[in-house]
């Protein structure tokens, strides 16, 4: 899944069935060939289970303190809220018996319903903020997407102005 900053899911990939690692499932996606392409001036945020491309930002495995915290802070949670309001609206999510083919097209309805319930304002059930996974990251950074990385953090976290840390209703 993609989502944008206001906690719309933007892109779902859920033809998958099975364990099949993120990463590998992007990088096969109709999503990756656009970026490939330069179809999008936009950046994707992951986890370091990603390679980090000039499109694809991911975390710094050791952060310096000061910009490089406040860059692994405040990029990554978006999607991380996403799943948990996902979750927290349809429970069903929590653990899904049902056929892989039937098990995406609930993961995909449950999507557009929180779409809708996000643009409606509805209310963002509680949820428990669960902690960040210990993933190793199991691609190789490209330079060029290392490089990219340095120039946002330069460019937008050096400043403490970024420490602060926005409600959900923001």
């Amino acid at each position: 899944m993609v989502c944008d900053s206001m906690f719309h899911i933007t892109n779902v990939e859920a033809t998958w069935p099975g364990f099949v690692h993120d990463s590998r499932i992007f990088r096969e996606s109709h999503l990756c060939t656009l970026f490939e392409r330069g179809a999008y001036d936009w950046i994707l945020f992951g986890d370091r289970g990603y390679a980090c491309r000039q499109y694809f930002m991911t975390p710094f495995p050791d952060p310096n303190p000061g910009p490089q915290t406040r860059y692994n802070a405040r990029t990554r949670p978006r999607i991380e809220m996403t799943f948990d309001q996902l979750k927290g609206r349809f429970q069903c999510l929590k653990g899904l018996r049902v056929a892989p083919d039937r098990a995406c097209d609930i993961i995909v309805a449950c999507a557009i319903f929180h779409n809708i319930a996000t643009i409606r304002k509805e209310r963002t059930p509680v949820v428990e903020v669960q902690p960040d996974d210990d993933l190793q990251a199991v691609h190789l950074d490209q330079p060029s997407g290392r490089a990219a990385l340095d120039r946002i953090v330069e460019h937008h976290f050096m400043n403490s102005f970024f420490t602060h840390k926005p409600s959900l209703n923001e």
